[in-house]
């Protein structure tokens, strides 16, 4: 028997989602809620779903095992805590949380309830994070010395109207949330790679000036004058990584993410032209450029609706060839993607933890892990830089069984 999976929140993300959990085959049904309910039954017909729900509160009174959630990123937190508190697994879109004690509280109620509960950070996945990660563990990159991660995404591309079309009336209001309260796409390329964690920051923050007066004081929730910041961060390995979170920026290339890596043995490079390796030997360097190519592909709800806000840069869907797509369902050949091929394997993790009762790579403490550096970075940014120490909340709990998706061959075809 399957498990019913909740998704809260009928927006642009969600829908890339919904026909993935429904085509999934530890899923039996999946339904919706949303607090619009033009939007909601939009969607539902849309996907034939059978079952709509008013609100997160109505539906966590309901049947279901999951919740997927893609509500508004400052809202993750709270949203996250009711779902736990439900008795219910939990997928959240990134970020995790707004705050250290929305963190811990999600971890204490994790450790307390042992439900499920899975960031759904689409960088994991990326086809340059899928093969630095095989080759570091295959011992290729050597140690690591440093790796630099960003996320650079104006305001014109696309988060206009994304913000307005979840913020409402006072969509400025969350629009402008601290750049470096969104890391995680740009935190877990490093971090995933090499298992380490933060351990001190400096970032300095570049103070708005344009005139639509998102990121200013008394302007946003976080009175928040930063629309990009830069941080420096020692890692616990000994190496160091530079992340940039832009939001005010002239820059268009194929993905708004990207890294490169350095170790004592090789290299990884990439940049708005393509990505290389290289190592020890002078003047050796292949190009990766064929090997992490993905094509674009659209999702639509209806013929003839406009796919720019659903897609721009970031939405590109067919596998890569270094993903790791035979351990995919077979009823996920030929559906949807996006990401860069990371949404599939998204789903699929998240089911399979839940399957096994079995920690998802992307767990909450990995969650937390990708989170904290962008907090304290922030704060170092209101101090002008100043280096503060990251506090870390630890590891899993003893005895609960990291999931090795790769392995997991017993679906129920």
């Amino acid at each position: 028997m399957g498990f019913k999976v909740g998704i809260v929140g009928a927006g642009q993300f969600s829908k890339c989602f919904i026909p993935l959990f429904q085509a999934h085959p530890f899923v039996d049904e999946v339904v919706l809620a949303d607090i619009h309910p033009e939007r909601c039954n939009k969607y539902a017909a849309a996907f034939g779903l059978e079952r709509t729900f008013s609100s997160l509160d109505e539906l966590l009174l309901s049947d279901v095992d999951a919740v997927a959630i893609f509500t508004q990123r400052h809202l993750h937190g709270e949203h996250t805590l009711k779902a736990l508190k439900a008795g219910k697994h939990v997928y959240c879109a990134v970020p995790m949380a707004q705050s250290q004690e929305e963190i811990s509280l999600i971890l204490e109620e994790i450790k307390r309830s042992r439900l499920i509960y899975m960031t759904g950070e689409t960088s994991y996945y990326y086809p340059s994070t899928v093969l630095c990660r095989d080759r570091y563990n295959a011992g290729h990159l050597g140690k690591f010395v440093y790796g630099e991660a960003q996320y650079l995404h104006d305001m014109l591309h696309g988060f206009y109207d994304a913000f307005k079309h979840s913020g409402g009336a006072d969509w400025k209001k969350v629009a402008g949330i601290p750049p470096m309260y969104y890391p995680t796409h740009s935190a877990s390329m490093i971090l995933s790679v090499t298992g380490a964690k933060s351990t001190h920051v400096s970032c300095l923050g570049f103070v708005d000036q344009h005139e639509d007066g998102i990121f200013k004081k008394g302007g946003n929730l976080w009175d928040n004058p930063f629309s990009n910041q830069s941080a420096l961060v020692r890692t616990s390995d000994g190496g160091i990584m530079r992340l940039n979170e832009f939001r005010r920026v002239g820059w268009g290339g194929k993905n708004s993410v990207y890294m490169s890596m350095f170790g004592t043995s090789g290299s990884y490079e990439e940049h708005a032209g393509g990505s290389a390796w290289s190592n020890l030997k002078w003047g050796e360097v292949e190009n990766l450029t064929p090997e992490l190519q993905c094509k674009d592909q659209y999702v639509q709800l209806s013929e003839g609706e406009s796919t720019h806000h659903v897609l721009e840069h970031d939405f590109n869907a067919s596998l890569a060839k270094v993903h790791h797509s035979y351990r995919l369902p077979d009823s996920f050949e030929g559906m949807p993607n996006g990401h860069h091929g990371s949404h599939q394997f998204l789903v699929d993790d998240f089911m399979k933890a839940v399957r096994t009762n079995k920690l998802p790579p992307n767990h909450a403490w990995r969650a937390a892990d990708y989170m904290m550096p962008g907090l304290i970075a922030h704060e170092s940014s209101l101090r002008n830089g100043e280096m503060l120490e990251v506090p870390d909340h630890g590891e899993a709990p003893s005895g609960w069984d990291l999931l090795d998706p790769d392995s997991f061959v017993a679906y129920p075809y």
